[in-house]
């Protein structure tokens, strides 16, 4: 990535554009940015980087009218028309949520990503409901923190794994039960779970899969996408194939378990970013950002992302003067 001038984004018909005042940064700009996610998510190059953003309207395009210039929005773009790292963004109407009033632009802009990822994997692909038993690996980083407070709000009671330098911050989200994945393996500490969120895969992930109850759930983050999830975000047939058998294993480890597996992506919208922005303003759903850097650092913001030190979100602000 390299800072440069380019000229500022218009928006066209049922589009929006937004001046931005904070960025949010993923391991998923990094992915892309490496060439990882090409066969998901089709660039021209150069483009400009960035899905996670929180601003002012600037301007609405033809047939745009749900929000007016001088409104506070965030929002997380489509995957194929990133833009967030800029003064201005150009979005589709619909991708964009009001930004709650009791929070600074600096914070909305590290819910997008992380917020929708958790919303969607815990009520839609895990249907977690009142009193069931979740167990959320890797709960202290961006997801994780707000997966614990949503999965809170949906009733459930959460085991989350974590280090000894994040008990603490997960025990104040709201975790019932924290297992220090330093000194203890999930599979021997855990069991009679119903459903599962992993943000960690690898070993942790194949003894997830032992710990959920016959007929529960494990979903995922951090492992191999699925053929479903590759279609979903737009990658072809010949993705679709690739990651079939890429994921076989994962897939034949659930069946003999007898759990169902999913491999989830974010799916941008604006509706589920205004259900996030009712979180906040009723049920006190905290954004953890661990650091903030300067738009003209945004490298080392990234580097620093890549050490997985991080408690919660790294964002970087765009403009000093808009974070009101």
């Amino acid at each position: 990535m390299t800072l440069a001038d380019v000229p500022a984004p218009r928006p066209s018909r049922g589009q929006v554009t937004i001046r931005v005042s904070a960025a949010g940064l993923n391991p998923a700009d990094t992915n892309i940015a490496q060439g990882k996610a090409r066969l998901l998510v089709g660039l021209e190059l150069p483009v400009v980087a960035g899905s996670d953003a929180a601003g002012t309207i600037d301007e609405t395009g033809p047939g745009a009218v749900r929000f007016t210039p001088g409104d506070r929005v965030f929002v997380r773009t489509a995957l194929d028309k990133p833009g967030a790292f800029a003064d201005v963004l150009a979005v589709d109407e619909s991708l964009v949520a009001a930004v709650p009033g009791s929070l600074d632009l600096g914070k909305a802009a590290a819910i997008p990503t992380v917020g929708l990822t958790a919303l969607q994997a815990l009520r839609d692909a895990l249907s977690i409901r009142p009193g069931m038993r979740l167990l959320i690996t890797g709960g202290a980083g961006g997801v994780g923190t707000i997966a614990i407070q949503i999965a809170k709000i949906l009733g459930a009671h959460v085991t989350v794994t974590a280090s000894s330098r994040g008990e603490a911050l997960v025990r104040s989200l709201g975790a019932d039960t924290v297992v220090d994945y330093t000194t203890e393996r999930v599979g021997e500490v855990v069991a009679d779970q119903d459903a599962v969120f992993d943000m960690v895969g690898g070993r942790t992930l194949r003894e997830a899969f032992g710990v959920v109850k016959p007929g529960g759930k494990v979903v995922s983050i951090a492992s191999v996408p699925d053929a479903e999830s590759a279609r979903q975000v737009g990658g072809g047939a010949a993705a679709a194939a690739l990651f079939r058998m890429l994921s076989a294993r994962r897939n034949q480890l659930a069946r003999r378990f007898g759990v169902r597996y999913r491999f989830v992506f974010a799916r941008p919208d604006g509706d589920d970013l205004a259900e996030l922005a009712r979180y906040v303003e009723e049920d006190g759903l905290r954004v953890i950002v661990d650091r903030e850097f300067p738009f003209e650092r945004i490298d080392e913001a990234f580097t620093y992302l890549g050490t997985g030190r991080a408690k919660g979100k790294v964002t970087v602000r765009i403009a000093r003067d808009r974070l009101v």
